[in-house]
């Protein structure tokens, strides 16, 4: 089992900056892939940001591609999640996950939320105008 705790989120200002972080505990040596999705009110879950513990694959939505940094504590088992330059689109519920497969499973499938074997309760970000 993997147990994920994640805080961060907030009401912010459009401009403004959050971090999120997520930090992994239980039988992390199986940790192979990390991703945040974000549900919009009314909306799929869709994928935010994704990446192999490993390094060697990344997904970035494009709407967020140039605003946000991902930023790995390895020895913690935590990510962090910088978001800058806010808009209120940005308003939603974000998760982390992490995905315990063989890695060469997240070659393709990085952004699929089905490809994700557990889940964060969710932290609410909300981007007022």
């Amino acid at each position: 089992q993997v147990q994920l705790i994640e805080s961060g989120g907030g009401l912010v200002q459009a401009g403004g900056s959050l971090r999120l972080s997520c930090a992994a505990s239980g039988r992390t040596v199986r940790l192979h892939a990390m991703a945040w999705f974000r549900q919009r009110p009314g909306k799929e879950r869709e994928p935010v940001v994704a990446f192999t513990w490993s390094g060697n694959n990344a997904f970035y939505a494009d709407s967020v591609k140039s605003r946000v940094t991902i930023v790995r504590d390895n020895g913690k088992n935590t990510a962090y999640l910088q978001m800058n330059s806010l808009r209120p689109e940005d308003t939603a519920v974000y998760y982390c996950a992490v995905g315990t497969r063989n890695p060469t499973f997240y070659g393709d499938r990085i952004s699929d939320k089905d490809a994700y074997d557990y889940w964060g309760q969710g932290t609410q970000v909300t981007v007022s105008s």
